[in-house]
């Protein structure tokens, strides 16, 4: 089910341009996925999941998130992250990607050109 939060959200985009939304995935193609990899996902991104498994937004340029069912699959080994404390769940048109917590909240967006996570790209 679909929180008022998230429906406000994807509401939001639609108004905003282009949107690409995939086919969702079921709350035990997660929790088989975090099982086989040793990971949690954060709950919000878990319930964007159970809407759309991945998808590419403000198009032609924009934001891409990855599935675990549709590719591009998440790659809890992507080199593109800090650290291993990090999942990469996605990237922006720029090519900087986006990042989860392995095993927490947090949403942020990893500056490949500084080399660090900006305070104002962390989202709880």
């Amino acid at each position: 089910m679909i929180s008022e939060e998230l429906k406000l959200i994807v509401d939001k985009f639609n108004e905003q341009g282009k949107m690409n939304f995939l086919e969702e995935t079921t709350e035990e193609k997660i929790s088989e996925f975090e099982k086989e990899r040793s990971v949690k996902l954060p709950t919000k991104f878990k319930e964007w999941l159970l809407f759309s498994d991945g998808g590419e937004f403000f198009l032609p340029a924009g934001i891409q998130l990855y599935g675990i069912e549709h590719k591009p699959i998440i790659d809890v080994d992507n080199n593109d992250r800090p650290s291993e404390d990090y999942i990469v769940i996605g990237a922006l048109a720029s090519g900087d990607p986006i990042l989860c917590e392995k095993d927490g909240e947090r949403i942020a967006i990893y500056n490949q050109e500084a080399g660090r996570i900006e305070d104002d790209e962390i989202y709880d």
